[in-house]
C-alpha cells in the first residue's frame, strides 16, 4: 500500500471523487484548495481523500472515496489514519460533513468522530438533483469532529 500526495492535475481524479460527492460543480468548489491523497495498492488506485485547512486548529475532509470493487478492505480507514498522523502535530481537530447514512455514520464514529451539528436541507439546497444513498434521500449535512 502506498499513499501519494497529489499537487497537480487534481481533476484527473474526478472519476473517483465523484463516488464521494456526486456533483462535479461541488467538487470544483474545493478541489484546487484541497490537498489530495491517493492510496494505491499494487500500483492501482483504490481510494482518495481531499483535505482542506479551515483555520490554524482545524482541517476538514471534503471527500473520501473508494472505488466500489475495493470497498470494505480497509483503504478508507488507512487514509483516515494517514491524515490523522500527518496533521496531528500542526492541527487539533479533523472535521467532515456527510449525509445521514447509518453505514457511513457508523464508519466514522468507529474511528473516533463525534457528531457536532447539522446543516439543515444542505443536500436539497446545494445540489441540482436529489442525492440518494442506500435508497434514502440525503437532506441534512451532518458534521463530525475528531480530536487529533
Amino acid at each position: 500500500m502506498q499513499i501519494k500526495e497529489i499537487t497537480t492535475n487534481k481533476a484527473d481524479y474526478m472519476d473517483i471523487l465523484l463516488i464521494g460527492d456526486e456533483d462535479e460543480k461541488m467538487i470544483n468548489k474545493y478541489i484546487e484548495q484541497s490537498t489530495i491523497f491517493a492510496l494505491y495498492e499494487n500500483k492501482g488506485l483504490t481510494s482518495v481523500c481531499a483535505v482542506i485547512t479551515i483555520d490554524n486548529e482545524t482541517i476538514e475532509i471534503k471527500n473520501l472515496a473508494t472505488y466500489p470493487e475495493y470497498q470494505n478492505r480497509g483503504y478508507a480507514s488507512a487514509l483516515i489514519n494517514f491524515i490523522c498522523n500527518k496533521y496531528k502535530t500542526n492541527y487539533k481537530y479533523l472535521i467532515l460533513g456527510t449525509g445521514e447514512n447509518n453505514k457511513t455514520l457508523k464508519f466514522y464514529k468507529k474511528r473516533g468522530f463525534q457528531e457536532t451539528h447539522r446543516l439543515k436541507n444542505f443536500f436539497i439546497d446545494n445540489y441540482e438533483h436529489p442525492i440518494f444513498e442506500e435508497g434514502t434521500q440525503l437532506v441534512d449535512m451532518i458534521y463530525l469532529k475528531k480530536i487529533l
